[in-house]
């Protein structure tokens, strides 16, 4: 969800962490270390998730007798400081990557297999621990898993009389009624970064558009949607610059009805209590289709510093803090969905009103699948066809180059 890297560095840093990485895997740590101290790179620079944070630290540190430490950067910087501490060996013994970059560490072979420091996949759903696998190889243990739904305001779509939507056509009928004054019918994020390409997804996946042919009629046909709804003047042109927090925040403004987001989102909302919101799977391109969204969320990893015996702790600690226990309380904190079946159904029976988001989370796919360290070249591509399709040039012409740029790697 979160990366920000340029053209030029994401077709350089798998060949970059290969080196940065064997530098420090083939001569161990590089720092004397604490034995009793453990360390966990992570991006929860939030007051809340940094709190949520340490207090499953200091209970898996409890229980395992021992300290736990997080560091936290925001989440553009977790991969690229993660190489530094690579380059100078210090890796931290636990790094929290985003899922989507977690391959590009372990295609450089930074990291360690899960199942062999003892973590088990039993109660996961394959979707989910292919979430966390590179080239099948389990290498990042999920907490909790997200991914994108349909928020809408209660009171706009009761006053109207309307129904919420499930279908493209019923979407694109609902946000042109509902549009009004100050007031759009649907905000979503198309701006030049991963927030766009993630809110994209679910439209190029449900159309049955594959990120391996960004050029393909399904692909352009979903793009299409997009620039039929601001040519509808149900969409802010602005949408090209708006990342997810501002989308909920026009939503919250009464600025509009509906919005694609995800749970992260929450917890503002629920700050507001004169709002009413509700939650629905995203409309689907006919009645009847899956929808289909991405699946988001971090991934926790154990490097390979060539220190067993930590590698051997630091498995013991992912273990702890993604036990079943732990992943429902950081998911009622978080209101992501647990990664854990057991976790997920007991989840399910507390948080009713986000029971489209469980659904929604079952049929998502993880970004990395298909393309593994590659996907990097293909959101920078799309990010910058959405820039240039939603502000006048043809769908089928700014794909068409992002297929190029995606398939060179410039």
């Amino acid at each position: 969800m979160s990366k920000r890297f340029n053209a030029s560095f994401s077709t350089r840093i798998v060949a970059a962490a290969c080196v940065l990485v064997a530098s420090a895997t083939l001569t161990g740590c590089g720092q004397d270390r604490d034995d009793g101290v453990y360390t966990v790179l992570n991006s929860s620079t939030d007051e809340t998730y940094h709190r949520w944070d340490a207090e499953a630290m200091a209970r898996c540190g409890k229980q395992l007798g021992i300290t736990i430490e997080q560091q936290s950067v925001p989440a553009a910087q977790v991969m690229t400081k993660a190489l530094r501490m690579a380059s100078s060996r210090s890796l931290p013994d636990i790094v929290q990557f985003d899922a989507s970059e977690m391959p590009t560490f372990a295609e450089a072979g930074g990291l360690i297999d899960l199942t062999t420091l003892g973590l088990s996949t039993r109660d996961i759903p394959k979707g989910i621990v292919a979430f966390g696998s590179y080239k099948g190889t389990y290498y990042g243990a999920a907490r909790s898993v997200n991914t994108l739904a349909l928020f809408y305001n209660k009171d706009v779509l009761r006053q109207a009389g309307l129904p919420v939507p499930t279908t493209w056509d019923e979407l694109r009928a609902t946000a042109k009624k509902l549009t009004h004054g100050k007031r759009y019918g649907l905000a979503l994020s198309a701006g030049g970064a991963e927030d766009g390409v993630f809110q994209f997804l679910p439209f190029m996946w449900s159309n049955g558009g594959d990120e391996r042919t960004l050029d393909g009629p399904r692909v352009v046909e979903a793009l299409d949607f997009w620039k039929d709804l601001i040519k509808d003047g149900s969409l802010s042109k602005s949408t090209v610059s708006w990342t997810q927090a501002d989308v909920n925040d026009q939503f919250m403004a009464g600025n509009a009805a509906m919005m694609i987001n995800g749970p992260w989102q929450v917890e503002t909302l629920n700050t507001d209590k004169s709002l009413h919101w509700g939650i629905a799977p995203i409309p689907v391109p006919r009645a009847g289709a899956t929808s289909v969204g991405p699946l988001g969320g971090a991934v926790l990893t154990v490097p390979n510093t060539g220190d067993t015996e930590r590698e051997r702790m630091a498995g013991r600690i992912v273990a702890c803090l993604s036990s079943e226990k732990e992943q429902l309380t950081y998911a009622l904190n978080s209101w992501m969905v647990p990664a854990n079946e057991k976790a997920a159904a007991v989840w399910r029976r507390r948080m009713p009103e986000l029971q489209a988001l469980a659904g929604q989370v079952a049929a998502a796919r993880s970004r990395t699948a298909e393309l593994g360290a590659g996907w990097s070249s293909v959101s920078l591509a799309l990010q910058s066809a959405f820039q240039s399709a939603l502000t006048g040039e043809s769908s089928q012409a700014a794909l068409k180059r992002a297929q190029q740029r995606a398939t060179s790697g410039n």
